[in-house]
């Protein structure tokens, strides 16, 4: 089997991803409701899940690599530039798993390994 391609993370979410995030959760939840998720995750501690089994919580279908942003991401994987980790949560929508932010990171980590551990913060 060949070399799996290494996947370098930064520590901590950039503060971006949380606007990100936030806008995103206004679509499923009342805006102070996602107002406080957010909160709790810039508190939340990071943790580690594996790429396919976030995709499986998801419920998301895998976005190919035509995709404008999962190519730029897989182009920062060449470089081995850091990707920033999930913001995830497990909202009301029927046991699903959100991806508040980090989508097309998570599809362009999985088409390189889909067992690879996705730092995150999870809430």
């Amino acid at each position: 089997m060949g070399k799996k391609t290494k996947i370098e993370w930064l520590s901590e979410p950039q503060k971006h991803d949380y606007s990100s995030a936030e806008s995103y959760l206004t679509l499923t939840l009342e805006q102070q409701a996602a107002k406080n998720v957010v909160k709790e995750l810039e508190r939340a501690e990071m943790s580690e899940f594996p790429a396919k089994d976030i995709f499986r919580a998801s419920g998301l279908s895998l976005l190919g690599v035509s995709n404008s942003h999962v190519e730029k991401d897989r182009a920062k994987i060449i470089l081995n530039e850091r990707l920033s980790p999930l913001l995830l949560f497990k909202g009301q929508h029927g046991g699903k798993l959100d991806i508040a932010d980090g989508y097309h990171r998570l599809c362009a980590v999985y088409t390189f390994d889909e067992d690879a551990m996705i730092p995150c913060k999870i809430v």
